[in-house]
């Protein structure tokens, strides 16, 4: 990620990085790293409000990407985050810094990091925060040397120690920390992991990598911290993944919704092994054993290891990053969702990307795959309340949710119906279909047996434009599966054959022995962040509506299958905007 040009802060020269795009399907967005000379450094000064978010993070103006390095330490909790000072396309990357007593309410710092060094000068990339035995934080991020992208592994640890903010941060002398040998990619060889300390005394990091497109979760081991050694073989790796970015690896509790710091293992946990993917932008993770002795792992056999794999989010979320929360004993995971427009509309804007809500996460009770929801410090933006109980939904009715800005809004809702007989046939030709594919097929719009029902978000009074979220349960051989989508084909009436709107869609594993189902969707202006069945299954949607914006927006509930729902219950809140006090920290840049 790209350097800074001259500033009140610093004066460094501008190195342009040519990155090669990977893959046409990425999810819509653009490769990582893609460079646009023209425009990295293109400020706009009428920012543009419409479709800004309320109440995600998100700095005034500019682009950011990745959440490097969240940590908890003494009391406050840090974020800091790839951010261009100067334009809302990549490049001139810093670690902006921003902190938090909640991690709702937050005070902007100036960068944490920045390119200054021989071995940072062409950029300062993704890292993450390990908390020493002493109590004192340290800081590994990718640090690029030349105008070949060649990639290095340093640290940066605070230049005092007593501040509570942590404002400054020191790159010392003894950098790069980790360098790639002749059997690494030099190229694709990055974000370090948080470090775990062994029963042997040895911290570990993994680092991500790719060879021939099989991609690495490459092992590194240190007894001081200062001097690495690569391990033979890497943690793991998986053939036909591309290059695995943001790679995160900790341990789960078997029963139970506690955190466990990196470093735990004994009895009665998991691993979990997350990585970016390149090649498609999405995240996937699998569940798995942790062999210390062998420094191996090894993905359960209920786990899918590749691309058809569980993922962190089935929509626009990419390069998490987790941490262990000491202050109430629980893991969170910090994600991004860039725009889903076009890089024209984010110059003209003036910003692009924000970062989501934080979610605590911990190990399904089947052992088999993760469980995600917002941290609790949300609910404290909530505002007017509304609700609905019983109320029934015949095929092709939809009710209103009055009382609330829909633009701006937090809704939970139980839907139950009274049989499964209705369930449609889930074709035998769709097995090799992505669960998004299907979605696209069976749109909320096609009429159903059971579902499709759900929630309309940022729609506008006629439906001419509409985000629908929604359930539709399918029959398949001895077991129902039931199809979660976030459809934004239907978002905006803009005229853009560009623009991304995908059906993003995910399965979802549960139970339906009670004939009921459950949602959650955060909408907040141009971001639907959706969680089914109390977290088993994420999507997040990015949205441009032109007629369904600010008090045009509305909410309903519908259903178009022939079984009748119920609305067992449903709580919708407005949300109010948290404390970001933006006059400080980024506007000096």
């Amino acid at each position: 990620m790209d350097c800074l040009k001259k500033s009140s802060l610093f004066s460094l020269p501008i190195f342009l990085l040519y990155f090669s795009i990977i893959l046409s399907f990425n999810n819509g967005v653009n490769a990582s790293h893609k460079v646009f000379p023209g425009l990295q450094s293109t400020s706009t000064v009428d920012v543009k409000n419409v479709h800004r978010t309320g109440y995600h993070f998100q700095p005034p103006n500019n682009w950011i990407n990745d959440p490097n390095a969240p940590m908890y330490y003494n009391g406050v909790y840090h974020l800091f985050y790839q951010y261009n000072p100067y334009g809302s396309v990549w490049g001139n990357i810093v670690w902006a810094h921003s902190v938090s007593t909640d991690l709702i309410n937050w005070i902007p710092l100036e960068p944490g990091i920045y390119p200054s060094e021989v071995f940072d000068k062409y950029g300062t990339w993704s890292g993450s925060a390990t908390i020493l035995p002493n109590n004192k934080p340290i800081i590994l991020y990718t640090g690029i040397v030349d105008a070949k992208n060649t990639q290095v592994q340093n640290y940066a640890i605070p230049a005092d120690i007593s501040d509570p903010f942590l404002r400054k941060w020191i790159k010392p002398d003894n950098n790069p920390l980790i360098v790639a040998d002749v059997s690494i990619n030099k190229t694709q060889f990055r974000d370090p992991t948080t470090c775990w300390l062994g029963q042997d005394g040895y911290w570990r990091t993994l680092i991500g990598s790719v060879w021939e497109k099989k991609g690495l979760a490459i092992l590194y081991k240190s007894r001081d911290f200062m001097k690495w050694t690569k391990v033979q073989d890497p943690l793991h790796s998986v053939d036909g993944t591309g290059n695995w970015e943001c790679p995160d690896f900790f341990p789960v509790l078997l029963h139970g919704t506690n955190g466990l710091d990196a470093s735990y293992n004994k009895k009665n946990i998991k691993h979990a092994l997350k990585v970016s993917l390149d090649v498609t932008r999405f995240e996937y993770y699998t569940v798995g054993k942790y062999d210390t002795k062998k420094d191996r792992y090894i993905p359960d056999k209920t786990s899918i290891d590749g691309l058809n794999g569980l993922r962190l989010d089935y929509g626009n979320y990419y390069a998490s990053k987790s941490f262990y929360d000491l202050r109430k004993n629980r893991r969170i995971m910090w994600g991004w969702a860039n725009e889903s427009d076009t890089v024209n509309d984010d110059v003209k804007k003036g910003w692009a990307g924000i970062q989501t809500i934080p979610r605590k996460l911990w190990l399904d009770p089947s052992g088999k795959q993760l469980v995600q929801w917002p941290v609790e410090e949300l609910e404290t933006l909530r505002e007017q309340k509304v609700q609905l109980s019983n109320r029934k939904l015949n095929k092709g009715d939809k009710i209103e949710v009055k009382g609330i800005t829909p633009a701006q809004a937090d809704v939970e809702v139980t839907f139950s119906f009274s049989s499964l007989d209705k369930a449609e046939p889930f074709d035998p030709n769709w097995a090799n279909l992505y669960a998004q594919d299907v979605c696209a097929i069976k749109g909320s719009t096609v009429q159903g047996g059971l579902g499709p029902f759900g929630l309309l978000t940022l729609a506008s009074q006629n439906l001419e434009e509409y985000t629908p979220v929604f359930f539709r349960v399918f029959k398949a051989q001895n077991k129902y599966k039931v199809l979660m989508c976030s459809d934004a084909s239907r978002s905006t009436l803009k005229n853009d054959k560009t623009m991304y709107k995908p059906s993003f869609a995910g399965y979802v594993d549960v139970d339906l022995t009670n004939k009921t189902l459950s949602l959650r969707s955060l909408i907040d202006h141009s971001v639907v962040e959706s969680f089914g069945a109390g977290g088993k299954t994420c999507i997040t949607s990015r949205v441009y509506p032109t007629l369904a914006i600010y008090d045009n927006a509305h909410l309903f509930v519908f259903n178009n299958g022939t079984e009748t729902i119920k609305i067992k219950s449903l709580n919708a809140w407005t949300m109010g905007k948290p404390k970001m006090n933006w006059s400080f920290g980024h506007s000096s840049y």
